[in-house]
């Protein structure tokens, strides 16, 4: 006799789960991502920068903005 040369009696298959036809899956919304960090950062710089030269213009300190 012929060992470990005998064809399986049955298998496995991974089998899918069914799908639900007419009806499409809905996408989920991505989370929003803060876009605005770096341009909020940009505009520090930018009023630093403004601020000093008023004080150089002006031989004084200015008032912040209300």
């Amino acid at each position: 006799m012929l060992k470990g040369l005998v064809m399986p009696a049955f298998t496995f298959e991974k089998l899918s789960p069914p799908t639900v036809r007419g009806s499409t899956p809905v996408p989920v919304p991505a989370a929003k991502k803060p876009r605005r960090l770096f341009g909020h950062m940009i505009n520090r710089f930018v009023e630093a920068r403004v601020r000093k030269n008023l004080r150089k213009q002006k031989g004084g300190t200015p008032q912040p903005p209300k």
